[in-house]
C-alpha cells in the first residue's frame, strides 16, 4: 500500500496550530491543515506490513490502507468512498478520535506511525468541498418504523444504517439540538457544530425523521413507542459522577459537562442564565482526562487567574509503558492543546475536602498526596501518604470525573434489565435487550467510551435490528467491504 519505500523517504507531519495567545482569543477550531502535496505523501507513508494490524486497534475496522493507497495515489474520491464503507462520519472521528489505529500500526514499532486521523479528516474535508457526499436513499421501504431514542453518534449511525436498509426511523433527542455530547459536552474549539449541522442535513434528505426537545419516559410516553416494529437505546452515559467530601454542594464547585454545555450555549447564542465563568478565578479541574483537558482550555479562553489540574492516578511514562506493549493503546502521557494554553497539572494528590466562607462560596480545596498500592491479584489499594496535606486557593472547581453509567428512566419504565454497573443489559451477539424488538448501543450499553466505539455500535445494532425485522440483513458487518455506490 501507498509508496513502496515512502515509509523510508518521508517522515510523518501533522497538522500545527494558531498560537496560544491567538486562539484563547476565541472558541473556533485553530488548526493548521497540510496541504495536498504533504497529505499524499503522509498516506504514501502507509508501508506493504503484510497484516496491517491498524484493522484491529479501529473499533470500525476501518479499510485503513486502502484508503490510505488511494490518497498516496491522488484518487481523493474512491479514498472517501472506501472511508465510507466503514464510518457514517469520519468528520467527527477525525477530529475527536484518540487514534488507537495510530498506536496499532506496523511501521509505529520503529518509527512515527501513519497519520492516520489527519488523513481521515482531510478525506472527508476534501469530500465535502468537493460535493462528493450526497444522499443515499433506499431504493424502497419495508413498511418498518423503528424509534432511535438519542442522537449522538451511536444513535444516528444506527439511524442512518437502517434507514439504508429501508425502514422508517425517527430519531428522539431530548436536548434542543441533534449530536448528543457532540452538541454541548465537546468544545467548539475541538468541534465547531456546523459540522454537525452538514451532516444532519444530509440525514434528513435521506428520509430520516428527527424529533428534538423529547425526552422519552419523560415529556413523551413510553407507551407511544408502542407503534414503533422496534426500538433502539442510544442515550449515553450521562449520570455524572459527583465527589461524596465536605463541601461539595457548596457554591463554585459545579460539574464539568454543565460548565462546558453552558459556553457552548453561549457561542451558539443561545441564553443562559447565571452562567459559570472562570474568569479571573482561581480554577482546579478534578481529573485528568479529555473532559479535564475541555475544562482547562474553557477556563483560558473565560480568563482564569490560574488553572490547575488534579489527577488521582500515577503520571504516566512519556514514552509507552512496557506494560502495553504493541498494539496495545499504551499508557503514555498525553499532553493537550489545551493543557498546552496554560495549566499546572499535578498527580497522585486526592481531594479531601471543600473549603468555603460565611456566604457558603468556595474559597480553598484541602488534599493529600496519595499512593498506589498493587498487589498481584487483587485491586489496586490507594494509601493517603502522611504530612503531605495542603490547601489550595480556588474559587472555581471542576468535577470532570467521568461518568457512572446511564440513566435509569428508560430501563425502569421500559423493564430493561440492567447489569452491576447500571449499563443496559445486551451482549455484542446481537445487542438485544431482555425485550426483544428493543436493542441498545453506544455507552448506554457499554459504559462510557470512545466516539469510535459508538459508530461501530449503533451499525452493529443497526444489522441486528434489520435481521430482526426481515430475518436477514444486507448491512455491512465490521470491517466488510460493502462499498455504497459512488
Amino acid at each position: 500500500m501507498g509508496k513502496v519505500t515512502g515509509f523510508k523517504e518521508f517522515e510523518r507531519k501533522d497538522e500545527t496550530y494558531k498560537p496560544v495567545k491567538e486562539r484563547v482569543t476565541h472558541y473556533n477550531e485553530f488548526t493548521q491543515p497540510l496541504n495536498k502535496a504533504d497529505i499524499t505523501e503522509q498516506g504514501s507513508r502507509c508501508m506493504d506490513c503484510g497484516i496491517p494490524f491498524c484493522h484491529s486497534g479501529c473499533p470500525l475496522g476501518n479499510l485503513i490502507p486502502d484508503f490510505n493507497h488511494m490518497v498516496h495515489q491522488g484518487e481523493w474520491k474512491k479514498a472517501s468512498w472506501i472511508l465510507h464503507s466503514t464510518n457514517n462520519f469520519p468528520e467527527f472521528t477525525g477530529r475527536l478520535c484518540p487514534a488507537p489505529c495510530e498506536q496499532a500500526c506496523v511501521l509505529g514499532i520503529i518509527d512515527e506511525p501513519i497519520s492516520i486521523e489527519n488523513i481521515e479528516k482531510n478525506i472527508v474535508e476534501r469530500a465535502f468541498k468537493e460535493g462528493w457526499i450526497v444522499p443515499q436513499t433506499p431504493n424502497k421501504r419495508t413498511g418498518k418504523k423503528i424509534a432511535v431514542v438519542g442522537s449522538g453518534p451511536a444513535g444516528l449511525a444506527a439511524a442512518q444504517q437502517l434507514n439504508r436498509a429501508g425502514h422508517t426511523v425517527t430519531v428522539f433527542e431530548r436536548d434542543d439540538e441533534l449530536g448528543g455530547l457532540l452538541r454541548y459536552g465537546i468544545p467548539n474549539f475541538k468541534l465547531e457544530k456546523n459540522i454537525i449541522d452538514r451532516r444532519i442535513a444530509i440525514l434528513e434528505k435521506e428520509g430520516i425523521k428527527f424529533k428534538t426537545n423529547v425526552n422519552v419516559g419523560v415529556n413523551y410516553s413510553v407507551d407511544k413507542l408502542k407503534k414503533f416494529d422496534s426500538i433502539v437505546l442510544c442515550g449515553g452515559a450521562t449520570q455524572k459522577r459527583g465527589l461524596p467530601i465536605d463541601g461539595a454542594d457548596s457554591a463554585g464547585v459545579v460539574q464539568a459537562m454543565d460548565f462546558l454545555t453552558q459556553q457552548t450555549k453561549v457561542v451558539l447564542g443561545k441564553e443562559v442564565k447565571d452562567q459559570v465563568l472562570a474568569t479571573d478565578k482561581n480554577v482546579i479541574v478534578i481529573g485528568g482526562g479529555d473532559t479535564g483537558s475541555d475544562c482547562v482550555g474553557t477556563s483560558n479562553r473565560h480568563g482564569a487567574k490560574s488553572v490547575t489540574n488534579f489527577e488521582i492516578m500515577p503520571k504516566p511514562p512519556g514514552q509507552r509503558s512496557p506494560s502495553t506493549p504493541w498494539p496495545y493503546w499504551p499508557l503514555q502521557l498525553k499532553t493537550s492543546t489545551s493543557h498546552k494554553e496554560g495549566c499546572d497539572r499535578n498527580w497522585l494528590i486526592n481531594t479531601k475536602e471543600f473549603i468555603t466562607n460565611e456566604k457558603g462560596e468556595l474559597t480553598a480545596l484541602k488534599t493529600v498526596n496519595v499512593e498506589w498500592k498493587m498487589v498481584p491479584g487483587q485491586r489496586p489499594e490507594l494509601i493517603e501518604v502522611e504530612g503531605t496535606e495542603k490547601t489550595w486557593p480556588c474559587d472555581l472547581a471542576l468535577l470532570a470525573l467521568g461518568f457512572t453509567g446511564p440513566e435509569a428512566t428508560l430501563s425502569e419504565k421500559l423493564g430493561i434489565e440492567t447489569d452491576n454497573r447500571s449499563n443496559y443489559k445486551a451482549t455484542t451477539k446481537d445487542y438485544q435487550t431482555n425485550i426483544p424488538h428493543i436493542f441498545t448501543a453506544g455507552d448506554m450499553r457499554r459504559g462510557q467510551s470512545l466516539i469510535v466505539w459508538a459508530i461501530s455500535e449503533g451499525r452493529e445494532a443497526a444489522r441486528k435490528v434489520d435481521e430482526f425485522l426481515m430475518g436477514y440483513s444486507n448491512l455491512p458487518t465490521k470491517g466488510n467491504g460493502d462499498l455504497p455506490p459512488m
